[in-house]
């Protein structure tokens, strides 16, 4: 690749990027940037399609007959917090770096896969069809984005996964499942020390949880977790025993633990009644063997296990987390990522592909 095609790239990938800032997209909210999508691929006489709010596209020579790679990253993005001192959707150039709400998570990522799509494209005889998805509602793991457009996609084999990692690959991810639990008692006077406190049973399972550990630990991902996160009573009043208590855990799973098992431990050991919200999220791993973390090594890579989950675990196909920016920027104020980022994640996303395509 030359520079002056390297200059290209990156010009139109900071020129979109700081459109996406400048407009809103919240989860479920993304029509417009979805748009603006669209209108980079028209633009740049690419035919695209789009599900809901989800936009994809595949190379000029897609083959069905080849295996095919899918490049993703999201376009939706939290909703920023009080703590900002830019205007989240104003894309502010300086010292280096782009600030703006959704520029490190995911915008970064997201233009540098679209510019590496456009490398691609038009290159004919690949081993690997590209296709490339802008996915929608990722920050909420909502059931109209990635797994909306999956089906649209044709066979899909693999997968790179635009993430904040600092480029370095993210070959496992936690699995998320969130569970309501409800603690059942018998509502009283608290003066004459009536009923049965439904808040104390809540807190006995609770002190449960807090102290359960699970035996197998991952050498990626450490051991599975689980967090009481929040807790409420019904009750407004401070005379009245509780009837009810609802609490809400979070578990981070690692690879070695299904859902199945961590609900049957929880079966097994506490008193509230509970329910998991969704069992979508499940924890995903990636051969250190796969074609492409070896072409990762081999650029130098490191590797290692990621606490935070992304559409990875919705797909039912090896996929691999990289991308520029760095995770811990995502979700805070003053959100940015350095240009210099963006450089380096379309060039390491070219060599990476090169590598075996």
């Amino acid at each position: 690749m030359n520079q002056i095609q390297t200059d290209s790239l990156l010009a139109g990938a900071i020129g979109l990027l700081k459109q996406l800032i400048a407009t809103p997209s919240f989860s479920k909210e993304e029509n417009d940037t979805a748009e603006l999508i669209c209108g980079f691929f028209e633009k740049n006489g690419i035919p695209y399609s789009r599900v809901g709010n989800n936009v994809y596209a595949k190379n000029k020579y897609y083959d069905p007959a080849k295996q095919s790679i899918l490049l993703n990253s999201h376009h939706d993005t939290v909703r920023p917090n009080k703590g900002y001192t830019n205007d989240p959707f104003s894309p502010i150039e300086r010292d280096g770096k782009i600030f703006g709400l959704g520029s490190n998570d995911a915008g970064g990522c997201l233009v540098s896969l679209i510019a590496t799509f456009l490398y691609f494209y038009n290159q004919q005889n690949l081993n690997h069809n590209i296709v490339f998805a802008a996915s929608a509602e990722e920050e909420i793991s909502g059931v109209n984005g990635i797994e909306l457009v999956l089906p649209y996609l044709g066979q899909i084999d693999f997968g790179v996964v635009g993430e904040p990692t600092q480029l370095e690959m993210a070959v496992a991810e936690r699995g998320l499942m969130v569970i309501d639990c409800t603690a059942m008692g018998r509502s009283g006077h608290a003066a004459r020390n009536e009923g049965e406190n439904a808040l104390y049973k809540a807190l006995d399972d609770i002190h449960w949880i807090r102290n359960y550990h699970f035996e197998k630990i991952s050498p990626l991902l450490g051991e599975s977790r689980m967090s009481v996160t929040v807790i409420e009573t019904e009750n407004r009043q401070h005379n009245v025993v509780p009837s009810q208590c609802k609490f809400v855990i979070d578990v981070r799973v690692n690879e070695l633990y299904s859902f199945d098992e961590i609900l049957e431990a929880l079966r097994s050991n506490l008193k509230s009644q509970f329910k998991p919200r969704t069992t979508r999220m499940k924890s995903t791993s990636i051969s250190l063997s796969h074609p492409l973390v070896k072409a990762g090594l081999a650029l130098g890579k490191g590797y290692y296990g990621s606490p935070t989950t992304s559409d990875k675990a919705l797909m039912p196909f090896p996929t691999l987390k990289m991308g520029p920016g760095d995770s811990a920027r995502s979700h805070t104020a003053d959100e940015f990522i350095y240009i210099g980022e963006i450089k380096d994640g379309i060039e390491t996303y070219i060599q990476l592909l090169d590598e075996f395509i």
